[in-house]
């Protein structure tokens, strides 16, 4: 019973939230909408090449998470190209962002946090800044 792959992860928040949310990932990340099935509640399903990798749910107004769970999701990364681009896609937006560079790997990173506080990070292999 081998795991395959990673399929996607969900954020759930208010409905004015999603829409924030919608908005940021797809103007800033570079995520696109796409079809979603036609579940009960509402929400949006984010897409990269064609797979649906960010689920955001309507939270249920009567939601609240146990005072016993603790919250030790730290951020999503995400493979990209183009470093200026977007670094100067954050600037423009005026979203606060740090760049760091992984040993060895060489590896490109910017990390920052959309509009509900969740990390972000993308990833710019060498060959690909």
């Amino acid at each position: 019973m081998p795991i395959l792959g990673f399929a996607h992860y969900n954020i759930r928040a208010s409905r004015p939230m999603l829409d924030t949310l919608r908005d940021f990932y797809i103007e800033v990340v570079g995520l696109e909408s796409g079809p979603r099935p036609p579940f009960a509640s509402f929400g949006y399903w984010l897409y990269i090449g064609g797979r649906d990798v960010l689920h955001l749910s309507e939270a249920r107004p009567d939601e609240v998470r146990p005072p016993q769970v603790v919250n030790t999701f730290d951020h999503a990364a995400f493979a990209c190209s183009n470093l200026s681009a977007f670094e100067a896609r954050l600037k423009e937006g005026k979203i606060r962002y740090w760049r760091d560079v992984v040993p060895v790997t060489g590896q490109h990173q910017l990390f920052f946090s959309d509009p509900a506080g969740n990390g972000v990070e993308l990833n710019f292999a060498e060959k690909d800044l």
